[in-house]
């Protein structure tokens, strides 16, 4: 019921055949894009905004790292007196 079914005479499968093409008679040329001034200023403006919020995260988060363990330690000087 759930055998393959197998052909009777197999035959191999056919090879492709390509013909020569000239490599100097094929030019490919890739569409032309034009990108406006004003896209690559928003995107570079894009990325300097990006650029500082993850600096202001990061030196947010050094400063706190920093409170907490002065603070840390300032506690644990309190709590041996």
């Amino acid at each position: 019921m759930f055998l393959p079914k197998y052909p009777d005479n197999p035959t191999p499968p056919t090879a492709h055949t390509h013909a020569p093409v000239d490599p100097v008679l094929v030019q490919r040329s890739l569409p032309r894009v034009s990108i406006s001034p004003g896209a690559i200023a928003a995107v570079v403006a894009g990325g300097v905004v990006l650029t500082a919020l993850v600096t202001a995260v990061v030196v947010s988060a050094i400063s706190v790292a920093i409170a907490a363990v002065v603070l840390r330690s300032l506690l644990r000087d309190h709590r041996r007196r």
